[in-house]
């Protein structure tokens, strides 16, 4: 990395767990977490400006796990003090050549801590630095794995705050269950928009089964997110073509060049771009791949606090576009250990009021 120049010169780098207590399981068709074990970073510059990101790995959605983040941030905290901060995508390419797998989720919390520090210094919002194209988003929220009196209850909670676009995981269980509890939300929040989430946990037969059932009941579902495994785009392509349905792609879509394979297999109409899934500068190209293929873009995430989610709604907000945004995770957590952030009215995400970064920062101050 560079040398710094303005103040932009790291003087610290610290990395501490963030565990933040759930108020019931986040299941999905792969597993659950009943804690959102998590990894804070801060940055400090030479100027004063400190920064924050959030790792938030989910070992049943790609396997990262915490330990793994806490060992790649802790050795890139301790070679960092004294370079460039706002040469992050650098940091961030030098941290995932360390690794031995694809741990998105350490790259996204070390990038979005480097270039929160670098807005902060320079008085710039990080929804600005990624285009101003706006400041709002519209998100759904999620119904997770349980059973379907459950998930009708939770679709009712939903729509009294408000919220009219409801995701559905489904997966991992008879097809008829899960047929069941998507009758349960329809009848508890009846007009809302479904998105039913599989998290690649169905094969060919169960998908064209669930499909099958969904239309005998008289349920047209908004999108069909990622049902298949990753790998089968050819699968994927077959599914919109049956049903007639959007899909959209999430674990497939893992880097810019899985976009443009997605693009080529004609396998998804909507790309779910997660910083955490690859970091902050992939996200970027993965976005310019999908619209260049002419691929719709949603904004979602893993098991997130408010300082990942308030970064993603900048990322998302800032470039424009988004016609889905999935960035419900703060309302699962029990605590909020954060001060700023985005502001929910409903449905309503916006980030207007922010001013430099992302606007989250510790109670308790880090550094």
């Amino acid at each position: 990395m560079a040398s710094a120049l303005h103040g932009t010169s790291i003087r610290s780098v610290q990395v501490s767990r963030l565990d933040i207590p759930l108020l019931s399981p986040f299941g999905i068709s792969k597993g659950s977490l009943e804690l959102a074990a998590n990894v804070l970073v801060a940055v400090l510059l030479e100027d004063g400006s400190v920064g924050h990101g959030e790792a938030a790995p989910f070992p049943a959605y790609n396997a990262e796990t915490q330990s793994d983040a806490l060992a790649l941030l802790e050795r890139a905290a301790r070679r960092l003090p004294g370079e460039d901060a706002a040469s992050w995508e650098e940091a961030g390419a030098r941290l995932r050549a360390d690794a031995d797998r694809p741990w998105g989720a350490a790259r996204c919390a070390l990038e979005t801590a480097l270039l929160d520090a670098v807005c902060r210094s320079r008085g710039v919002s990080l929804w600005s630095h990624f285009g101003g194209a706006g400041t709002e988003l519209r998100t759904d929220m999620t119904v997770t794995t349980g059973s379907a009196a459950q998930a009708g209850a939770d679709a009712r909670g939903i729509r009294a705050r408000g919220i009219a676009a409801i995701k559905a995981k489904i997966g991992g269980r008879a097809v008829r269950e899960d047929l069941d509890r998507i009758a349960a939300i329809a009848a508890a929040a009846p007009g809302a928009s479904l998105i039913l989430d599989g998290n690649a946990g169905l094969t060919r037969e169960t998908a064209a089964e669930l499909a099958d059932g969904l239309r005998a009941i008289g349920i047209a579902p908004l999108l069909l997110e990622q049902w298949l495994p990753r790998e089968d785009l050819e699968g994927m392509r077959a599914l919109r073509g049956s049903t007639g349905w959007p899909v959209a792609a999430d674990e497939a879509v893992a880097s810019a060049d899985d976009a443009l394979r997605v693009a080529s297999a004609g396998a998804a109409d909507v790309i779910n771009i997660k910083l955490m899934k690859a970091g902050v500068a992939e996200a970027l190209k993965i976005a310019a791949a999908a619209r260049s293929a002419g691929i719709g873009l949603m904004i979602g995430g893993n098991i997130e606090s408010l300082l990942a989610m308030t970064a993603s709604a900048c990322f998302a907000a800032g470039l424009g576009g988004f016609g889905f945004a999935d960035l419900d995770t703060p309302l699962f957590m029990a605590e909020n250990p954060f001060e700023g952030g985005y502001r929910l009215e409903g449905d309503r995400v916006s980030v207007a009021h922010i001013r430099a970064g992302h606007g989250v920062a510790p109670r308790g101050l880090l550094l």
